[in-house]
């Protein structure tokens, strides 16, 4: 029986894996062209650099830098979402934030295994309390996620007890079926409101 959940959880990690580098090769496939044009928009809406990079909390605790392209005024402070004025957030940005667009740079975290296409949202290493639950609910244990359990349920990391919880859920009933209805219902926008003070 644990050779077989073994080779089991060889199999949904070999899944994963795979479902990440298709993910990659569409973005870069499909949406490459996207990349120089929003690259131009950004840089002549605000100024700064168009590509945003922030510390993360990855698997095992390990800190990494996670991508996206710059939704904010350049020197808006380093906090999470729901900590950060929607005055920070540029016109361009807005329309980013609400498409999700502001993501795609995170292919790059999938290439270097830093992130998985599903699991729970990488937090900031000042998100004390979030990361104290992570690390008691054993949350660490996986990968983090471009996009999550609890994101399609609409839970961000302002409730950082909660969330914990939900993530903590996901790894324990995680199946590939379950990573592909995630997967289908980030793309028809549930979960994809950033929630920002006013």
């Amino acid at each position: 029986m644990i050779k077989e959940s073994k080779i089991g959880d060889l199999v949904y990690q070999f899944c994963r894996f795979v479902i990440d580098m298709l993910f990659v090769l569409a973005v870069l496939v499909l949406l490459g062209w996207l990349f120089p044009l929003l690259w131009l928009l950004i840089r002549l809406d605000s100024s700064g650099p168009a590509l945003f990079r922030q510390e993360r909390v990855g698997k095992h605790g390990r800190i990494f830098l996670c991508y996206k392209f710059r939704t904010m005024q350049q020197n808006t402070k380093s906090a999470a979402t729901h900590e950060v004025s929607s005055h920070s957030v540029t016109k361009i940005g807005q329309f980013l934030r609400r498409t999700k667009i502001d993501e795609l740079p995170q292919v790059w975290n999938l290439l270097r295994r830093d992130m998985s296409l599903v699991g729970p949202r990488p937090c900031l290493p000042i998100q004390a309390e979030l990361i104290e639950w992570r690390e008691k609910l054993g949350v660490f244990d996986i990968m983090p996620g471009i996009t999550g359990y609890a994101q399609i349920q609409h839970i961000d990391m302002s409730v950082p007890e909660r969330l914990a919880r939900v993530d903590a859920d996901y790894i324990a009933k995680r199946t590939l079926i379950l990573d592909i209805l995630i997967i289908l219902q980030t793309f028809i926008g549930r979960g994809m409101q950033d929630y920002v003070k006013s």
